[in-house]
This record gives structure tokens, sequence and C-alpha cells, in this order.
């Protein structure tokens, strides 16, 4: 009997021993920085590589912090995984900091640096002696650059806002990544003048869809479709003059996404949308159908909480949401009409429609217009003020690059405002209780030419 207490107790205190070493090597796993002539290789055998139910893969080289929600850099990939990004993901980590939750607590990539140009397995990441940060896919060939050798770089970190910097011996800033966003903001995150997000085409294509973005300028924030000229379908604008020096900025707040012009903070912003105050981790991403949501990190794995360029009831109000010449009423999409009009996809009305006959400049003669009553568009700039439609369609008529008059007014036709827009995204049914204005777009269309008229003999 005293022999197998003995013995158990042994075992016991070499169970305690092994609990306490496992926890102090898994310190070791925040590890949010890395001194020059370091590289890593993007395989299986990096030391915290995980695969997660969703189908995506993290294997991480740098981590921030432990216990919950928290931004890790690495290389990701989702499917097939037969390509990886260079990315900042959030990940769930346990008080080791080691990822967990893989069923529920996807990686939620926030920042890439090759979304363009994906690399394969056994790719390297080269943080150089020089102070260069390169991504070299496993042909050698350099997908993405710092560009910062010779600046003076004294090392890499992974800050807790999720910024990635690198730094020289001074502690100042040579490159981050706040600098270069793509299609997400952190909280702290400024969006500042001169700058974009462009969403990837989807979760799994994460080319840049260079058909719509997120820009800040002087005057404030605008999403838009990048038409010629620019199509704005929402913004955040500051009337006035700018007095304020500072670059005009978005960032996400806690309680709220604000635009600060002229003023900055911790003064109030000159605009802003409300947020839940987070209880948790948030980020905001802006999406293929020109949706900027926000996530929250919860119980149930991460969940949106705002829509920001969103009001209920408005679910139309988005340039692709029915396609080109597609028309959204109450979330489903139809054409304007089979005379003129087919979908492109008979079981997927929302990639749009495309005319029967294209329109063509050599044949203007033949040109006439399909009505649509009641029926608006997601953008409008007025190009003609106190009109009326005939002035309007006339106008459309003599311009070969306009593909239709739009026409709004109040309460005298006589006295309207025209559009004229030289291409067409997704149209939607006018709820005059909602928008207090009259609309009706004219699209142009493409006729068969008239026959000449042949004497009986």
């Amino acid at each position: 009997m005293t022999i197998n207490f003995c013995s158990n107790s042994l075992v016991l205190y070499f169970l305690c021993l092994l609990y306490f070493v496992t926890l102090s090597n898994a310190g070791t796993f925040d590890y949010p920085s890395a001194n020059l002539s370091t590289s890593w290789r993007n395989s299986p055998s990096l030391p915290h590589s995980v695969e997660f139910t969703d189908g995506s893969t993290v294997r991480a080289i740098l981590l921030r912090g432990t216990f919950g929600p928290r931004f890790a850099c690495g290389f990701f990939c989702n499917g097939t995984c037969d390509s990886y990004l260079f990315a900042i993901f959030i990940v769930q980590t346990n008080s080791a900091s080691y990822i967990t939750s893989p069923a529920i607590g996807f990686p939620q990539v926030v920042w890439s640096a090759n979304r363009n140009n994906p690399v394969r397995i056994n790719a390297t990441l080269q943080f150089t002696s020089g102070g260069d940060l390169i991504l070299k896919d496993v042909d050698g060939t350099i997908a993405w650059s710092t560009n910062t050798a010779d600046k003076s770089v004294a090392g890499l970190n992974l800050t807790d806002m999720g910024n990635l910097v690198l730094f020289d011996d001074k502690d100042r800033v040579v490159w981050q990544s706040f600098d270069h966003p793509t299609d997400s903001l952190v909280p702290g995150q400024k969006l500042v003048s001169g700058k974009k997000l462009i969403p990837s085409v989807s979760a799994t294509n994460w080319t840049q869809l260079s058909l719509l973005l997120i820009s800040v300028t002087d005057e404030g924030m605008f999403a838009s479709v990048e038409s010629n000229p620019p199509q704005v379908y929402e913004e955040l604008q500051v009337y006035g003059k700018k007095t304020n020096r500072e670059p005009t900025y978005v960032t996400l707040r806690n309680g709220s996404f604000a635009l600060f012009a002229n003023s900055s903070e911790p003064s109030e912003p000159d605009m802003f949308v409300n947020v839940p105050q987070a209880s948790s981790t948030q980020y905001a991403r802006f999406f293929a159908d020109g949706h900027l949501r926000v996530y929250e990190w919860g119980t149930n794995g991460w969940t949106v909480v705002a829509d920001l360029l969103s009001s209920p009831g408005y679910e139309c109000f988005y340039p692709t949401v029915c396609g080109n010449y597609g028309i959204c009423s109450d979330r489903q999409c139809s054409c304007p009409s089979t005379a003129y009009f087919k979908q492109i996809t008979d079981r997927q009305p929302n990639l749009g429609c495309s005319a029967i006959t294209p329109l063509s400049c050599g044949a203007s003669q033949n040109h006439s217009f399909l009505e649509l009553k009641d029926t608006t568009y997601s953008s409008f700039q007025a190009d003609l003020q106190n009109v009326d439609s005939e002035s309007c369609k006339m106008a459309c008529l003599k311009n070969c690059s306009c593909k239709a008059a739009i026409f709004q007014y109040g309460s005298d036709s006589a006295n309207g405002f025209c559009y004229m827009p030289n291409e067409i995204f997704s149209l939607m049914n006018n709820d005059k209780e909602k928008t207090h204005y009259n609309s009706t777009v004219y699209l142009k269309v493409q006729d068969a030419p008239k026959l000449p008229n042949v004497p009986v003999v």
C-alpha cells in the first residue's frame, strides 16, 4: 500500500512538473517581434500551424498576446490551400498563446500583402540583414516586398492593435501595414485621405475587385463604383471648407465609425455612424456586394453587429446587388424587358442582364428609350437641373456615351433633375414614401433598322 502511494505520488509529481514545463515552453508562442536575418518557410513544420473546420489554415510566425481574440501574422490559406497569403489575422488563443477554437474561431484576415499574387507551399518570407521584408514564391520569384532595404530598419513588430511595423534603432516607424490598407479596418486604424479600401472578389478569390472602392478625400468618405466617371452610392461628407491641415480620415472606434476632417481625436468627429459598443474584438470589412460590415467575436463565433453603409429597408440600394441592368425589388432581381434584355444566367438573376442588341454609336438613329416608371438608381449626380423629362431624354440621345436618362423631380415635373450615366449598374424600385421624390429611368436601347418602304407593283 505504501509502495503504491509513493508510486502514485511520484507520477503525480512528474505530471505536475511536465505541466509547468509545458506552460513555460508555451509562453514562447507569444512572439510578437523578429530580428534581422530571419526567415520562415511556408510548411506544416512551422511551430504554430493550425487547421480549421472551415477549411482554412494558418501558420503563425508572429503572435501578440494571450487568452482571447489576438492578432497574429503568417501564412494563410482556405479551401484547397493551393495558394497562400502572407497576412495579419485574428485568431483565438488560450492562456498559453496556443491558437484554439478551430470549430468556431475561424481566422479573420484583416490585412494581406499579396492578395493579387498568392504564393505556394514552401514559399519563404525573409527579413533580410538590410531591413527588407520579402515574400518569395517557391520558385524564387518575388511576390511582395516592403522595399525598405538600406532604410536603417532594426526590427519587426506586430503591435497590440494589429499593425505590422518595421522600425529603426530609435523605434521610429519605417514601414507599417496600417499605411497599406486592403479591405479591412481594425479599431484605431485610420483610413486617411488618399487611401482606399478595395474588396476581394470573394472569400476564396482574394483578387482585388477594382469595380468598388471606399476612398477618403478632404470632403469626406465615399463608397463608389469605379466607372468613368465614378458613381458614388454612399458618403460621409463634410460640407464647407476644410480648415484643419491634418489629413481627413475615418476610423473604427468603440461605439462609432467616425469621420475626422476639421477635427481630430480626441475631439468629437465631424460625422459618424453608430456602432454597438464592443464587448469583444471588432473589425470592419468591405465586401464585393458593396457593404461595409462590422464583425465582433462572441460565444458563437464571429457575427455581424453593424452594416455601416446600409439602413433598414434599403437593401436594394447597392450598385451590384442585381448586376448590370438588373432591377432590385424586395431583394428580388429581374430584367427590365424580355424584348431588349435577357438574364446573364437564368438560375442566378443577381448576376444581372445584358442587352439583346448592344448599343451602337454608328447606328444612333435607331436609339430609343425603354421607360421604367417608379424606378431609381443608387447613384444620382445631376447633369442637368430645372428640366423636364423630354429635355432629359433628348440630351441623352445627343450623347452617345449616355446609357440612360434618369429623371427625378419633387412636385413639379417641369422642374426636375437629369442624370446621364455612362454605365448602368443595378436599378431599383422607387418607394416614394421613403425617397420623397418621383423617379423614372429611361434606358437607351438599340432598335432594329427600319426597312425602307418598297412600293407594291
